[in-house]
């Protein structure tokens, strides 16, 4: 028997972390990321960024009303925004103490780092996590999601069924 008391942590303020991405659309992949993350903090704030270098399938407003119905019973855990701007700064005003990053594959790792240790140099309070994607999902992303949707390819089970349904409307739309 030990004599010493456990350590209990005082709780005054939530943990928040922010996991940005353009999530287009939302993967198995990241709601894996974002579950663990829950696991971790008490809040997550999925930060869906406004890429200029990039277009999109989906509308910003698409893409935000899919995250949502991914995470229907979360409750105030997670909240769903966009950014447009330096992400750390974002994370700095909503009072994130950590960003979130998925890794899959140590390619991913070179340009993680680089951009954690530039947000650091930025803004000392945000702290960069990073998680390794689930290996069951480690093979996937947005882009070859959406590739394989768009060449009739059965993506069912890589995202979630409601975001199956909508790449299926979408490329029959564009038929």
């Amino acid at each position: 028997m030990s004599d010493y008391e456990p350590f209990v942590p005082e709780q005054t303020e939530k943990s928040i972390a922010v996991y940005p991405g353009t999530f287009d659309p939302i993967t198995m992949g990241h709601i894996d990321i974002i579950n663990r993350g829950l696991t971790l903090f008490d809040k997550v704030i999925i930060a869906v960024a406004q890429n200029v270098s990039k277009k999109p399938l989906f509308s910003i407003d698409e893409r935000l009303e899919m995250i949502r119905e991914s995470f229907p019973d979360r409750g105030e855990r997670i909240t769903v925004d966009t950014v447009d701007g330096l992400l750390v700064d974002y994370a700095y005003t909503r009072g994130a103490k950590a960003i979130i990053r998925g890794l899959r594959a140590v390619s991913d790792f070179d340009y993680e780092f680089q951009l954690a240790l530039m947000n650091r140099r930025i803004e000392r309070e945000v702290e960069t996590v990073f998680l390794m994607t689930g290996f069951r999902w480690i093979f996937i992303s947005s882009s070859i999601i959406k590739d394989a949707a768009r060449h009739g390819g059965d993506v069912s089970g890589l995202v979630p069924d409601h975001v199956c349904e909508k790449l299926r409307e979408k490329f029959l739309k564009n038929r």
